[in-house]
């Protein structure tokens, strides 16, 4: 007999509202109590986004991994409207966190009608954020990165005008399509639990973070750390642009 693991989730779930019992989500290694229809997740999208910046329109070089300098990114929230943005260089899996700190006295205060989100992670914070972290970057590991369909990132033509990023989009509800980034997510969420306020994490904190992960070693990377990986890289490229002696 055959059972779909769609099956044995929905066998887990419990009294027709889709929540678990207490000691079932203790269990699960996400954390996520409720699961959603599918039917109910399919045909939504944004405004902002355009047939010509689908992922399927990516260049097929990006897929392979061949070519450094394609980038996944994502937010990662907690309670409080807090968030933590987070950028994976697909060859070498190299990770930046991106500090987004919400604005002074963003509970108190009431958001401007189309003003800023106060939260700290609307489209103008995480464009600049993005942009800090990328443009200082040598110019060949700025090639492309790839998002979800979040509206933080409807302003991404502004973005790629300011690093030479170009941006692509999964589909909706199809997070598999920036795997590199969800895989690494799963692996920061130990140390940003979900349920916890990410505002009270300074930048050097991320930074600590960071660090840790980059100096992870990973099977996929024959064992070495994306730190190795991309110090290889960089060094590879300057070789290649020294002139040579006749």
């Amino acid at each position: 007999m055959r059972i779909s693991h769609e099956a044995i989730y929905q066998a887990l779930y419990v009294q027709g509202r889709g929540a678990l019992r207490r000691e079932l989500t203790a269990c699960l290694r996400t954390g996520r109590a409720l699961r959603e229809p599918r039917e109910r997740a399919r045909g939504r999208g944004k405004s902002f986004v355009t047939p010509e910046i689908l992922i399927s329109e990516r260049p097929a070089c990006v897929e392979d991994r061949a070519v450094p300098g394609h980038w996944e990114g994502d937010l990662i929230l907690g309670t409080s409207s807090s968030a933590i943005g987070t950028l994976v260089e697909r060859t070498t899996r190299f990770t930046i966190l991106l500090h987004l700190p919400p604005l002074p006295g963003h509970r108190q205060q009431e958001r401007e009608k189309n003003g800023p989100a106060l939260a700290g992670h609307g489209a103008e914070a995480v464009r600049e954020a993005i942009t800090r972290a990328i443009v200082s970057l040598p110019e060949r590991l700025r090639q492309s990165l790839t998002w979800d369909q979040g509206s933080e990132m409807s302003q991404h033509a502004q973005l790629s005008v300011d690093t030479g990023l170009d941006v692509y989009f999964c589909d909706p509800q199809s997070p598999w399509q920036r795997g590199t980034n969800e895989n690494t997510n799963g692996l920061l969420r130990q140390y940003f639990p979900k349920g916890t306020d990410l505002s009270i994490h300074r930048a050097s904190d991320l930074e600590a973070v960071a660090l840790a992960l980059n100096t992870r070693p990973r099977k996929t990377l024959g064992w070495r750390t994306p730190a190795e990986a991309l110090n290889k890289l960089l060094r590879s490229a300057e070789r290649s642009y020294m002139p040579t002696t006749i």
